[in-house]
């Protein structure tokens, strides 16, 4: 695996990709999700580093098909996001991109569009707070312009498929 934790080595991927209704009773890997979790600490300082292992494994998790999985990652990595921190509203965005993906796996797609339109709000909402001078933190490295400019794609469509899934590694990978 190419996301490597500082704890134990790499982190493993799931077992299986979980979905809610349709995985036959079958609950969540929650034991790997949990090693990945066990890296976050309890509260980042000043800003969440882009390179943190775990929120690298969040966005991976994502681009591997792992949405309920990346969700449940992202979350504990935003839930110790410095309060009302930029990296906060971005994660909240990448949160919704993921739960809009698995909304797309399971066809919802007035829902899955529904969240990519709340995904572009919070981005919004970004752009209008006071960007940090320089730094290595998450929102500083990421492109918030191409997630945008993404989003308004999928947005601008008559109808979102099951293959409008957005891929996050894509867009830091393309700037």
């Amino acid at each position: 695996m190419n996301v490597p934790s500082d704890a134990s080595g790499p982190l493993p991927w799931p077992r299986w990709a979980y979905v809610p209704g349709e995985t036959g009773g079958v609950d969540a890997d929650y034991e790997t999700l949990d090693l990945a979790k066990a890296l976050v600490p309890p509260a980042f300082r000043g800003y969440v580093p882009a390179r943190h292992p775990a929120l690298r494994y969040g966005l991976a998790l994502n681009d591997r098909g792992y949405f309920w999985e990346s969700q449940e990652v992202l979350e504990a990595v935003w839930a110790a996001a410095p309060q009302g921190g930029r990296e906060r509203i971005l994660l909240r965005a990448c949160i919704h991109i993921a739960n809009a993906n698995l909304r797309l796996r399971m066809q919802r797609l007035h829902s899955a569009a529904r969240l990519f339109g709340d995904a572009q709000a919070e981005l919004r909402a970004l752009n209008s707070r006071k960007a940090a001078a320089g730094g290595d933190g998450f929102v500083e490295s990421f492109p918030i312009p191409g997630l945008t400019a993404l989003l308004q794609a999928k947005l601008g469509r008559p109808q979102l498929s099951k293959a409008d899934w957005i891929t996050l590694g894509a867009i830091v990978r393309s700037r």
